[in-house]
């Protein structure tokens, strides 16, 4: 049996948005809208259809990657949610087939002013000498691309 090395991490990230609790959660819940902010960087392209059962027990995945692979595949199970104001869900990131981490992931989202406050929490056991400065950075890329789909329905009027 090969013994691989995990590395244990928690970390947390806020930010603002200037959209009210109930957008922000919807961000979050509906399938349309989580895949205008959760895809990857620039230039990924999808493996497999984004799915999304968002309900307590309920499962996502997705999959992309960049066009010459490997692929990223993200697969979530929801254990708690109450809406407008917190998920929480476990979830498994993989390359190709071989998983490279496993966490907890806890979504606060409190009204500040007209607009909202997001706190995430995540902790994680990473394989494989994955870095966890690396998962922090990709995470708040996506928080980032969430701040932006949020800040266009709310110039939208929606």
């Amino acid at each position: 049996m090969i013994l691989r090395p995990v590395v244990h991490d928690t970390f947390a990230l806020e930010r603002e948005y200037p959209a009210a609790p109930r957008q922000v959660f919807v961000a979050f819940a509906d399938l349309a809208t989580k895949q205008r902010w959760f895809a990857g960087p620039e230039g990924w392209v999808a493996r497999d259809e984004h799915t999304l059962d968002f309900r307590v027990g309920g499962r996502e995945h997705e999959a992309g990657g960049p066009p010459e692979g490997p692929t990223h595949s993200f697969d979530a199970v929801y254990h708690d949610i109450v809406p407008d104001a917190r998920i929480i869900y476990s979830y498994t990131l993989s390359l190709d087939d071989r998983p490279i981490s496993v966490s907890l992931t806890t979504i606060e989202i409190f009204p500040r002013g007209e607009g909202s406050r997001l706190r995430l929490t995540e902790h994680g056991a990473y394989f494989d000498d994955m870095p966890p400065p690396l998962r922090r950075e990709g995470t708040g890329e996506l928080l980032d691309a969430l701040g932006r789909v949020l800040a266009e329905s709310v110039g939208d009027g929606a």
